[in-house]
């Protein structure tokens, strides 16, 4: 198997995940914290856009976010449960969409020795890690998405 297969398949597999718990959680939902002391499942997702958008950029083009997307999803955002100061869960699966369909086009034509090239980031030193690092994301989030799941009473999926 080739890198970029390797990346892709890790992309697949934290959207599949990610998107079995998030698939079925309402607008309100989504504004839940799994703990007190965590980010509600809105702001992580947001998040989580946010990171992919910032970390491929980091060495490729990638498209703008929506005006003010950013600013919504800072870290000194993340205490507010004001639903109006975020994206509703479809424009957060546009927004999602939109940079995930980047990135794999950014994978699609991009070489094995592109991705060795090495950045000056500590915990992704070379281009392919700021690539890879988006599945690793997700998955690392989703497990407290299930927590919000259980506290809603929705199925097990996975």
């Amino acid at each position: 198997m080739d890198a970029q297969t390797a990346i892709r398949n890790l992309l697949a597999t934290g959207e599949m995940i990610g998107m079995a718990y998030l698939g079925d959680l309402a607008d309100a939902e989504m504004m839940q914290r799994p703990h007190a002391q965590c980010n509600h499942l809105n702001w992580q997702v947001g998040h989580l856009i946010v990171s992919e958008n910032s970390l491929v950029g980091m060495a490729w083009p990638m498209p703008s976010l929506p005006e003010g997307f950013k600013e919504k999803y800072a870290k000194e955002n993340a205490a507010s449960d004001d639903p109006t100061k975020f994206a509703t869960k479809d424009e957060l699966m546009a927004a999602y969409k939109t940079q995930r369909e980047a990135t794999l086009e950014v994978l699609s034509k991009v070489t094995a020795e592109e991705l060795d090239k090495p950045t000056e980031v500590d915990y992704a030193p070379t281009r392919g890690q700021l690539i890879s690092l988006n599945g690793e994301h997700w998955l690392m989030h989703a497990g407290q998405w299930v927590i919000v799941r259980r506290q809603n009473n929705k199925p097990v999926l996975i």
